[in-house]
């Protein structure tokens, strides 16, 4: 056990002396190199895709417009927006009901419609069969009341 450890530690040791200068400044000669491609990106225009802060929406520099939700579903309208390729920005409005912000660039306005539109369908389903559900429940509810009385008499 003592050689175990003692032979780890010299072998450590070893790997860290073999670290030279050379090394060390082709680590740093790599990390410069990344972080002026990064800059680089950022002045071409590097297009972002999905969801993404306000403030990289506006910095594209394609015009901004936004439109309000009212609802905690927002991860639904995500989900459709992500279908129809729309590059967005979410801030969620304080007070006292949920209310979202949705940023988006003015030249997706149309993939924009189509995505609210089918995010609305999809509420209003489930709207209709909660009422649907509600509808059927009461006579659910007298079967199954049915039901007990006839196994309580047998």
């Amino acid at each position: 056990m003592q050689e175990e450890v003692e032979q780890k530690s010299l072998t450590l040791t070893v790997n860290a002396a073999k670290m030279t200068a050379r090394l060390f400044r082709a680590a740093i000669a790599k990390y410069v190199a990344h972080k002026k491609e990064k800059k680089h990106d950022a002045q071409t225009g590097v297009r972002y895709v999905g969801r993404q802060s306000v403030k990289k929406l506006v910095g594209q520099n394609q015009g901004v417009s936004n439109v309000e939700l009212s609802g905690e579903d927002i991860k639904a309208f995500e989900r459709v927006a992500r279908k129809y390729g729309v590059d967005y920005a979410v801030k969620k409005v304080k007070g006292d009901s949920p209310k979202y912000l949705i940023f988006f660039k003015a030249r997706d306005a149309d993939a924009l419609n189509a995505a609210l539109s089918e995010y609305i369908g999809q509420k209003m389903r489930g709207k209709e069969h909660s009422k649907l559900r509600e509808k059927l429940r009461a006579p659910i509810e007298q079967i199954i009341t049915h039901k007990k009385q006839r196994e309580q008499s047998r």
